[in-house]
């Protein structure tokens, strides 16, 4: 009986000690509980970066240069056209020709008065020789005259006859001189018209100035060419073509020339290289927009009218970045949410250039550090957290 009773005991004590050993071991793996009550919170390490400071603008492609080319000569009709929209031209190639039947039969005209105006001068010449040969007879027997006078041998009246004749042949002589001098002027002038006549004969090849690509044509054959009106092709001067660019004005001042853009046209595909060539002095009083043009390296991509977007880089460096999420505006300036053994600190910090979801930190962080990416908002300074990095959230999910 007594055997019987030492085994229960011991087996009872075999029992308790087993319990006892359970619970501890499973208040030995259990966490304690403020721990697992703890907010997993997504943060962030503060990493070094390649970061650009770039401004974004919109507008169109346009000509670097146009130049209108017109014709030299007014009232003429187009015979022949050479070129058309899209055409590339060297300079002084031949564009248009104009029918110039009209000036030729001038110039016949005009060479048929300078023969008549030649024929009369040599007419006015021969009159001039005769009048100087008979002034010369006239002034001669004048001077005899006035000797035999002088000396009684002739009488007054006769005497007065002689001077008389000769003043009236050096007269004939001045009036052929001038008749000469008109003829002349009249030969300059014909021969002046002339030369007017072959210089439009010269014109009726209407001619572009600069190389180019022709952009526009209103010449027709069979229409009247007329220099005041629109001109018959417009050439975008080399081909060069660049973008208008309109920048808020706050923005402005960061641009200068010579800085690099990254074009992209309308269709969402083409990307240009480019570079401002030129920058407005002047801002739209209504829209606070100004220009910038921006110079595309591959023109030939483009076409004028084309609605474009650009990139212009201001500055690439080197730098300790964060994500956009991880700052918060306050009144005081920019803050962010460190973390320091799972305990959330805020953090002043001073930021920069913000680029592709990233943001430059300036002061008050250092690289490795942790930083409160998501919810930030809810936490407050001091709250214990429990950190998961970013880059392990992302492979969780």
């Amino acid at each position: 009986m007594a055997r019987k009773k030492t085994h229960a005991f011991g087996v009872s004590i075999t029992v308790l000690l087993a319990f006892l050993s359970s619970a501890a071991f499973a208040q030995e793996a259990a966490p304690p509980k403020a721990e697992q009550n703890l907010p997993s919170i997504i943060v962030s390490e503060v990493e070094s970066r390649a970061i650009v400071d770039r401004v974004v603008a919109t507008g169109a492609v346009k000509a670097v240069e146009e130049t209108y080319v017109s014709p030299l000569v007014d009232g003429l009709s187009i015979r022949a056209l050479n070129a058309d929209v899209g055409d590339r031209v060297e300079a002084e190639s031949t564009l248009a020709t104009l029918n110039p039947d009209m000036l030729v039969l001038q110039k016949s005209q005009y060479a048929a008065s300078l023969a008549k105006a030649n024929a009369a001068l040599a007419q006015y010449e021969a009159q001039l020789a005769e009048a100087q040969a008979n002034a010369e007879e006239a002034v001669r027997v004048s001077e005899r005259s006035k000797k035999l006078a002088e000396a009684g041998s002739m009488s007054t009246a006769q005497r007065d006859q002689e001077l008389a004749a000769a003043t009236a042949a050096l007269a004939r002589v001045r009036s052929a001189e001038q008749l000469v001098s008109v003829a002349k002027a009249e030969i300059k002038v014909v021969e002046a018209q002339i030369s007017d006549i072959d210089l439009r004969l010269v014109r009726t090849d209407v001619k572009t100035p600069v190389t180019g690509v022709v952009s526009a044509r209103t010449a027709k054959v069979g229409a009247i060419a007329n220099g005041s009106g629109e001109p018959l092709f417009t050439i975008i001067r080399d081909g060069a073509v660049e973008m208008k660019a309109d920048i808020i004005e706050t923005d402005l001042p960061k641009l200068a020339i010579g800085q690099r853009a990254k074009v992209m046209l309308a269709d969402g595909k083409t990307e240009i290289d480019g570079k401002i060539r030129l920058i407005s002095p002047v801002i739209d009083t209504q829209t606070r927009l100004g220009n910038v043009y921006i110079s595309l390296l591959e023109p030939e991509k483009a076409r004028v009218g084309m609605y474009a977007r650009a990139q212009i880089i201001v500055t690439e460096k080197q730098a300790l970045v964060l994500p956009l999420s991880a700052v918060t505006k306050t009144k005081d300036g920019m803050v962010a949410r460190k973390v320091e053994n799972d305990v959330a600190r805020v953090t002043p910090i001073e930021t920069g250039i913000e680029d592709d979801g990233f943001i430059e930190v300036r002061t008050g962080l250092k690289q490795g550090d942790r930083v409160i990416t998501k919810a930030g908002a809810f936490v407050r300074d001091g709250d214990r957290i429990k950190p998961v990095l970013a880059a392990t959230a992302a492979v969780s999910n």
